[in-house]
């Protein structure tokens, strides 16, 4: 148990009337303030090398940066099911869910070798250049690598700790715990899928939206708000629903990522604009220009595109760029954004949301996914 004070309301926050997403975002804050001092002390008790160059950083990580979008979905999916009052346990369960997001951006960036992240070095990188600076022994890059590795799993061990004891203290604990449980088990999957892709050079349009699926429309949106939804005591249609809602978003957001992927501003994203291009990471984007080129007869672009295409140089990244234009896969991502966002907020009317709670769920839908729903003028 972590012993941490409740946290029922932001000040001058009256009993009964509910906080907003981002009052929720705000206090899931404060709640990684409390947890994160209290395991960087027990860090600094258990060894004080580790405490400094492993726990400090995943800590200074955790804080920096970060949209607190899960926790948001999390407190959306609670107050569709009915949830008000003390909001303490959708807070905590934001936490781990932006603990678990730390985890799982420490471990890509090691699996896709990304140099940035949150607009500083990546943590592998960091220890990299921490273990040249002083001189070590061995290999720096793979000191780097096996040291973000244990990072990624310490994130992930707070995250299930705090976790474990938002259910431990809920009524509906099980539940909460069930869809945690998958949640977990579907990054997983997804991270393979996406490797093994890579692996065998897929260039399918189904598998390219599967990846998407269980990499992170799951588990960034379609968890979220069920594991909210579960600390409401939500029945199985609610949850339902409240998945299917999730699952849309969630695909919207991971396409609109594979755009900034892409041809995002690094200034902006915080992380470069063309690892996955360098890569070649089978993403929708990527499929789908793929599949226009070869109707088009455009043996130029597909050639560009193809799996066994070098895209390690600036020039070979700007030719795939060029190419994601000119066959229009750029245009038929942005629509099917639109599409998903659309089908995210009909799902989630399914729910019988007040149409205060679905107006701030569209709001978040259109935030992450940088498309408004074009129901969202009907959710007020």
């Amino acid at each position: 148990m972590l012993g941490l004070p409740p946290i029922v309301a932001l000040p001058d926050e009256p009993a009964d009337d509910p906080l907003t997403a981002s009052d929720a975002a705000a206090g899931a804050a404060a709640v990684l303030e409390q947890v994160l001092e209290t395991r960087l002390r027990d860090s600094r008790a258990v060894d004080a090398v580790f405490a400094r160059d492993l726990a400090d950083r995943v800590g200074a990580l955790v804080t920096r940066g970060g949209k607190r979008l899960r926790t948001a979905f999390a407190f959306c999916g609670w107050r569709a099911a009915g949830g008000t009052g003390d909001a303490t346990a959708v807070l905590r369960t934001g936490a781990a869910l932006e603990l678990l997001q730390v985890c799982a951006l420490v471990h890509d960036d090691v699996m896709d070798g990304s140099l940035r992240r949150r607009g500083g070095p990546a943590l592998h990188v960091d220890m990299a250049r921490g273990h040249w600076a002083a001189g070590m022994h061995g290999s720096a890059e793979r000191f780097g690598s096996s040291s973000a590795v244990l990072a990624g799993d310490l994130a992930l061990a707070w995250a299930d700790d705090l976790l474990t004891e938002t259910a431990l203290g809920s009524p509906h604990g099980r539940r909460l715990h069930e869809e945690w449980r998958a949640m977990r088990t579907e990054m997983v999957a997804g991270q393979y899928r996406d490797l093994h892709a890579q692996a065998t050079r897929s260039s399918h349009v189904d598998e390219a939206l599967d990846i998407a699926t269980l990499k992170s429309a799951l588990y960034t949106v379609a968890r979220p708000l069920a594991l909210g939804g579960s600390l409401a005591g939500a029945g199985e249609g609610t949850l339902d629903a409240l998945r299917a809602a999730g699952r849309n978003a969630g695909l919207a957001f991971q396409l609109r990522d594979d755009l900034l992927g892409a041809f995002g501003d690094p200034a902006l994203t915080g992380k470069p604009a063309d690892d996955d291009l360098r890569a070649r990471k089978l993403t929708y984007l990527l499929a789908v220009a793929l599949r226009l080129a070869d109707a088009a007869g455009d043996h130029h672009a597909a050639a560009t595109l193809a799996p066994d295409a070098d895209p390690r140089s600036d020039r070979a990244v700007e030719r795939i760029r060029a190419a994601l234009e000119r066959t229009g896969a750029r245009e038929v991502v942005e629509a099917k954004i639109v599409e998903l966002t659309d089908l995210s907020v009909r799902h989630f009317e399914r729910t019988g949301a007040a149409p205060a709670v679905r107006q701030e769920f569209a709001a978040l839908v259109a935030r992450a996914s940088d498309a408004a729903p074009r129901r969202a003028e009907g959710v007020a």
